[in-house]
């Protein structure tokens, strides 16, 4: 199902003028796409998938994709905003502190990366791109000074919990140093896997 929605979502948005606008509609799909397989397997409305209230996913979809209709996902435009909790807020005030402000759409990927960072898988997967290069690219368009501080390459969910760490003032972790900690595979190993799309070319089925 994510193939048919991520085509269904292609072909439906504005043609766009340049590769990093391109991107930005990629990156959407791939979220939208992910946001609906969860919607029709039962696991999460299209604003708890997301993080995105109602009101900002009317907005979102009609500006980015004019040629979905707007029942294609299913949306209630006066439906309630997602509820929160304290980790997922901490994680989006400081997306939208970092946030391009010359980019209309980084306080929405503020939101939506603050969402699926809540997910169990690596994030680059939990927001249905094809590969962590997407991510990195993501957020270093989106949200380019705390992206750039991740000099060592760090997992992006533990660089995250990182930084929220140091904002509340204590240590993510006991060890001296990152070379002389004893689960550094776990901040800096490979985060492989395969995609959406790579899962149901090699036959896996996807539940959400």
């Amino acid at each position: 199902m994510f193939a048919d929605h991520y085509a269904a979502l292609i072909a439906g948005q504005w043609p766009t003028v340049n590769a990093d606008a391109a991107f930005d509609q990629h990156a959407l799909a791939c979220v939208f796409s992910v946001a609906r397989d969860e919607q029709l397997f039962g696991r999460a409305s299209l604003v708890e998938a997301t993080g995105l209230s109602s009101k900002d996913l009317v907005r979102l979809v009609s500006l980015s994709f004019p040629g979905v209709p707007l029942r294609f996902f299913d949306l209630d435009p006066t439906g309630e905003a997602p509820q929160r909790d304290i980790e997922e807020d901490m994680l989006h005030a400081l997306l939208l502190e970092h946030a391009d402000s010359g980019l209309p759409k980084s306080p929405y990927f503020a939101r939506i990366v603050a969402r699926r960072a809540m997910r169990d898988d690596h994030l680059w997967q939990d927001l249905g791109l094809f590969e962590r290069a997407e991510l990195t690219r993501l957020l270093n368009r989106h949200f380019p000074t705390l992206a750039q501080g991740n000099t060592d390459n760090m997992k992006w969910k533990k660089y995250f919990y990182r930084k929220l760490c140091e904002i509340e003032g204590y240590s993510l972790c006991t060890a001296p140093s990152c070379r002389d900690c004893a689960d550094f595979t776990s901040c800096f190993g490979e985060e492989t896997g395969e995609s959406r799309l790579a899962r149901l070319k090699n036959g896996i089925a996807v539940a959400g």
